[in-house]
């Protein structure tokens, strides 16, 4: 919308740089282009304001295929003024002088001439598409198709318009069919995630069942091993055993034949000792018996004397050494005889 500032009886319009202004004065061309800026009277100017700018018209429409069934097209449609003067000249946009808006509804009669145009390109050619196709290609189709008919339609240019781009952005049915549609679809994705399940079972059960074959086979080696380890402990235990027993022996015989040894010369010694005490003994009878009664007499009383008491004090009187003297004679009578 221009800016317009009064000032008593003239105006000033600014216009802004996407807007193109046309200033008239008594039917002559006065100012004409984009971003004007000027003076003007409002009892002789005739104004108008052409936008240059990219518009969109947004589109939603039904329409139907070939097996009767309804669609909705959703699509955009930009487009822009290509000819200002010309667009001006076909279509009201006339501005107050005082408030600089438009008189009427420009925008609104262009909008309404590109859907109708676009409408009828889009619906000829849905009519002559099933469902399954106008809901699997209709985008791309109805976009070529509109975009065509369009840049080819002389009130396109006749009005000075010209087509920048056409979107497309859905193509629907109704929701009970397009639940329809996607059954069978469903069906299948369900079907191959059951059977992906299924497989996947499958090999979870050959896995399993390997994996229980291997365990088996494990414990079956595991048991064989350990039946070794028996057998061969118990053949150690056995070797074991035989060397203790062997080393028994040899101890036992050792140890019997050093006390044999011990004994045996036990024995010898004893019987040396023995000899050499007998020999001794004959010594000194025969030492005896060659001596006479006094000095065996005192020779016994020597010994006698060496196994008694310690004495102080002894005395000896006739009635003690008679009946001895008299005992010893006896035995000397004795033996002589």
């Amino acid at each position: 919308m221009a800016d317009i500032t009064r000032f008593g009886f003239v105006r000033h319009l600014r216009a802004n740089p996407t807007a193109h202004v046309q200033h008239l004065r008594k039917g002559r061309l006065a100012h004409a282009g984009p971003g004007q800026a000027f003076w003007f009277r409002p009892l002789t100017a005739a104004l108008s304001e052409v936008p240059v700018d990219d518009r969109e018209q947004p589109l939603l429409f039904h329409a139907r295929t070939i097996d009767f069934q309804d669609v909705t097209v959703q699509a955009t449609i930009t487009y822009r003024v290509v000819d200002p003067a010309t667009a001006a000249a076909r279509v009201d946009f006339g501005i107050d002088p005082d408030l600089g808006t438009w008189r009427a509804t420009p925008l609104e009669q262009l909008g309404s001439l590109l859907t109708e145009l676009a409408q009828q390109h889009a619906l000829d050619l849905l009519a002559q598409m099933t469902l399954p196709q106008a809901l699997a290609t209709g985008m791309a189709a109805v976009r070529e198709r509109v975009g065509a008919g369009l840049a080819a339609d002389p009130r396109i240019a006749g009005d000075g318009l010209g087509i920048v781009d056409v979107r497309v952005v859905a193509v629907r049915a109704e929701p009970e069919i397009e639940r329809a549609l996607q059954t069978p679809m469903r069906e299948r994705v369900q079907q191959d995630a059951d059977k992906a399940t299924f497989e996947r079972r499958a090999l979870a059960v050959e896995r399993e069942g390997a994996i229980s074959e291997n365990e088996l086979q494990n414990q079956i080696e595991l048991a064989r091993r350990e039946e070794q380890l028996v057998e061969q402990k118990g053949q150690n235990e056995r070797r074991r055993a035989a060397e203790q027993a062997a080393a028994g022996r040899i101890h036992t015989h050792a140890k019997a034949a050093a006390q044999r040894l011990l004994a045996d010369a036990q024995a010898d010694a004893t019987r040396v000792v023995g000899l050499a005490e007998a020999d001794a003994e004959a010594a000194r009878i025969a030492a005896y018996r060659e001596l006479e009664a006094a000095t065996i007499l005192g020779l016994a009383v020597k010994e006698l004397a060496g196994h008694l008491p310690s004495i102080g004090t002894l005395n000896l009187t006739p009635d003690v050494l008679t009946p001895l003297l008299a005992r010893l004679g006896s035995g000397e009578a004795q033996e002589a005889a």
